[in-house]
Order: structure tokens, then sequence, then C-alpha cells
């Protein structure tokens, strides 16, 4: 399938993200269901690995969620790439252009560590930024370890480590999220609010990655560690 930015070299980042809730919107007709959202390319890393320069976001649907006792089947997915990631889950709703830090940090209700595993139907050659937006910001599966209550403090620091059968892959600090983890939720509420849109009680939010992006291969387990926050699994078929 060609990119939709080669079918359509004038499509507006605005209505990749029609396309992106449109496409979202048929799924929930089919019974999927809306649990939280996830933002991408908020590191040096993973802009470059793409050549794009600025993050994008997604929507997260049941269906995505791979719980640890159960393998990813790597043949429902196109071009599977993994990141090791910090993500939330909101204990409060979170709306509008004036939000501050603070808020967001007293709405936090829980800290993970988290895996993505991103994909398109595209392929992720090439792909602008319209056409990962419009493509749910290439978001395919992921998977989260055990939540720690509320928000850590100092998540800036905290250096995670991406193993893929036991052999260290990739690494990186929080820090590598925008300057903070804390900075992509507030990247992401002010997105929403342009659109109307905001966060609400319950949705997890996945904050980015701190590593560019490793291929995904079939009978690998794939771990995220970090000092404070427990171990994160993927078990692939």
């Amino acid at each position: 399938m060609s990119l939709l930015s080669h079918r359509h070299p004038k499509i507006s980042l605005d209505d990749a993200y029609r396309i992106q809730w449109y496409g979202a919107a048929l799924r929930a007709a089919d019974g999927a269901r809306v649990v939280g959202h996830k933002v991408g390319l908020t590191s040096t890393a993973m802009q470059e690995q793409f050549g794009i320069d600025q993050p994008d976001s997604g929507l997260l649907l049941d269906y995505m969620a791979v719980p640890e006792d159960r393998a990813l089947r790597l043949g429902d997915l196109v071009a599977p790439r993994v990141e090791g990631e910090i993500a939330f889950r909101l204990g409060a709703d979170l709306s509008g252009t004036d939000v501050g830090e603070k808020a967001i940090r007293d709405a936090i209700a829980e800290s993970f560590l988290a895996l993505e595993v991103i994909d398109s139907r595209y392929g992720l050659e090439g792909l602008t930024l319209a056409d990962s937006v419009a493509d749910n910001a290439a978001c395919g599966r992921f998977a989260l370890g055990v939540a720690v209550p509320g928000l850590m403090q100092e998540l800036g620091k905290e250096q995670l480590t991406l193993t893929v059968d036991g052999a260290v892959a990739a690494s990186g600090f929080g820090r590598a999220i925008l300057g903070d983890p804390i900075h992509s939720v507030a990247w992401l509420v002010q997105r929403l609010a342009a659109f109307g849109a905001g966060l609400r009680a319950g949705d997890v939010v996945l904050a980015g990655a701190v590593h560019a992006s490793l291929p995904l291969g079939a009978g690998q387990t794939v771990a995220v560690d970090s000092p404070r926050l427990p171990q994160a699994v993927l078990h692939v078929a």
C-alpha cells in the first residue's frame, strides 16, 4: 500500500488526526474500546530514526494490550518494532489549554514501565508525520508492567534498560522524553484541547520511548527494567 502522503501530498495534520479518529470510531463500532493514548516521537533518538521533528499521538484500544501471560502474534503485524517507555494511568480528567504541571502531577494515579510495539499498514519506511498520525501514530500493541501508585519523583533520572532474550539491547533515561515524561502528558493535553477533547480518569498514557525502536522477531522475549519501576515483559510468538 502506498503512503497516504504520496497519494495526498497536501494532506494537513488536522486532517490526518481526523482520519485517525475515524479509524478508531470504526473499530469502536466493531466492539473495541478506547483505553488511553500514546505520545510518539518524543525523544531525539526516535525523531532522528524517522526523520520527524515533532511528537504525535494516537489512541490505545483495548485489543492492543498484551498481558504478560499471553504472547504477541507477530503474524498479525506488518513491520513491528519495539520501544521501552514510561506510562501513566490517570485518576482525574485533564482538559483545556490552561492545565498546569501541578494539576497533571496530581492527576496521575499510577506509573508503569511499558513496551510499545509500533507498526504501520504502510510499513515504517519513509513515513511522514501525517502518515504516522493517520495510521494511529503507528501504535500496534503495548504491554504494561505492574503499577506503582502515584507519580514517582524525578522520573527524568530513571534509567530504562531494554533486553531481548536477556541481552541488553538499548537504554535511556526518562529525560529523553521531552525532558521529563510529565512534559509528554502536558503536550498531549494541549494537543487534545485544540480539538476540543481531553484525557479522562482511567486513561493510560504511554509517554514515549527513551531510545530508538528495535526490530521485533518471532520467539523473542523483550523486557524493560528500571531501578524503581517493575519490569514490563513481552513474549513474541
